[in-house]
C-alpha cells in the first residue's frame, strides 16, 4: 500500500467513433492524499472532465477505459461491475457537476432529492434523513435550511443551487469529491464564498478534493497541488505555488501569460497561437509542438515525464532554472 487515498495509473479513455478513435485521456497518472485539494486545469478538450468521469466509471458508449488503473484506498474501481460502482458513487466518491440545473430534478423538492440520495446507500427514517439534509445545507451556508427543504430548484439562485449540489455530495461524508468547474457560471463574490467553504470543509472533514477548472486564478487560491493537462496528457504537475511561480512546460507558461492579472494596464494580452489538436488526429511526438515557440526537431518524438522532487513535466525544452 502506498498510503495514498486515490491512485490513477496510466489511464487511457477512448471514444470509438465512426470517424476514428478519440484519445480523450491518454496515459494519465497521479495520486491524491487524504484531505488534499488537487487542481486539474487545461483548455477545453484537454481531458479534464473525462478524467473525472473515468474515475467514477461514468463513461458511456462509445467511450470506454481501454487501459489503466483507478484505485481507491486499494480498491480497483475499473474492475467493479455497475452494482459495485453504485456502492462507491455518492458514498465514497461524490461529484459536483458544472451546471446544477442539469443534475437537480426540477419536479422534486430539494428535501426529497437529498432524502433519495441518503437512502441510496443506507436505511434511514424520513425524519432522520431530512435532519441530515438540513444540517448539511446549513454547513454550506444556506440560511434557514430546514424550511428551504420544501423549496424547488427554480426557487434558488445560481449560487444557492450550486451550494445544494455541494451539500448533496457531502451527505455521506465521502472520502473524495470531484468538482467539475462548479463555479464557472457564478459571479465573483459567490465564487469566493464557495471556495472559502470548500477549503474549510476539506480541512475539517479530511475529504480530498479534485477541482477541475480552466481558471488558473481560481485554482491558485484553492489547491495544494496542480496538474496541467493538454490533449489528454498530464504535461506538468507539482505544488501549486511552485508551478505558478516557476512553470516548466511552455503550455503552462502560456496559460499564465494569458491571465489579465499578469498584464500591465493597456497591454495586449499574450495568447497561445493556434488551436488544440484534434484528439482524432494527434501529431506525432509532443502534441503541443505545433503551437510552441521552443519546438525543435526532437519534439517529433514523444517527451518522457521528467521528475524533480515533488514536480514533474513532459517537455524536451523545459523552462526554469531547475529544469
Amino acid at each position: 500500500m502506498s498510503g495514498m487515498l486515490l491512485e490513477i495509473e496510466n489511464l487511457h479513455t477512448h471514444f470509438l467513433t465512426r470517424a476514428g478513435v478519440v484519445q480523450a485521456v491518454n496515459g494519465v497518472s497521479f495520486t491524491l492524499a487524504r484531505g488534499e485539494i488537487l487542481g486539474l486545469v487545461g483548455e477545453s478538450g484537454s481531458g479534464k472532465t473525462v478524467t473525472g468521469f473515468s474515475i467514477l466509471g461514468l463513461i458511456d458508449p462509445p467511450g470506454r477505459i481501454v487501459e489503466g488503473s483507478v484505485r481507491l484506498d486499494g480498491l480497483e474501481l475499473t474492475s467493479l461491475d455497475q452494482e459495485g460502482l453504485r456502492q462507491v458513487r455518492g458514498k465514497r466518491i461524490s461529484m459536483v457537476f458544472q451546471d446544477p440545473m442539469m443534475t437537480l430534478n426540477p419536479v422534486l423538492s430539494i428535501g426529497e432529492q437529498m432524502l433519495l440520495a441518503v437512502r441510496a446507500h443506507e436505511r434511514i427514517t424520513r425524519r432522520a434523513g431530512l435532519e441530515r439534509a438540513a444540517a448539511v445545507l446549513t454547513r454550506v451556508g444556506i440560511p434557514e435550511a430546514a424550511t428551504r427543504l420544501s423549496a424547488y430548484p427554480h426557487q434558488f439562485s445560481g449560487g444557492m443551487r450550486q451550494r445544494v449540489a455541494i451539500a448533496i455530495a457531502l451527505l455521506h461524508r465521502p472520502e473524495v469529491i470531484i468538482a467539475d468547474e462548479p463555479t464557472t457560471a457564478l459571479d465573483v463574490s459567490i465564487q469566493a464564498q464557495i471556495l472559502h467553504e470548500v477549503r474549510e470543509l476539506a480541512r475539517e472533514s479530511g475529504t480530498a478534493l479534485i477541482w477541475i477548472s480552466h481558471d488558473l486564478a481560481t485554482v491558485s487560491s484553492l489547491a495544494d497541488r496542480l496538474i496541467v493537462m493538454y490533449a489528454g496528457r498530464v504535461v506538468e504537475q507539482g505544488p501549486v505555488a511552485e508551478v505558478l511561480s516557476d512553470p516548466r512546460h511552455p503550455y503552462t507558461d502560456g496559460l499564465l501569460a494569458s491571465l489579465p492579472a499578469n498584464a500591465r494596464p493597456g497591454e495586449v494580452l499574450r495568447q497561445i497561437p493556434g488551436n488544440t489538436p484534434s484528439l482524432l488526429d494527434l501529431p506525432e511526438g509532443c502534441a503541443f509542438a505545433p503551437r510552441c515557440a521552443r519546438a525543435s526537431t526532437i519534439c517529433a518524438t514523444a517527451p518522457q515525464l521528467t521528475h524533480s522532487g515533488p514536480r514533474s513535466w513532459r517537455c524536451h525544452h523545459p523552462l526554469g532554472a531547475g529544469a
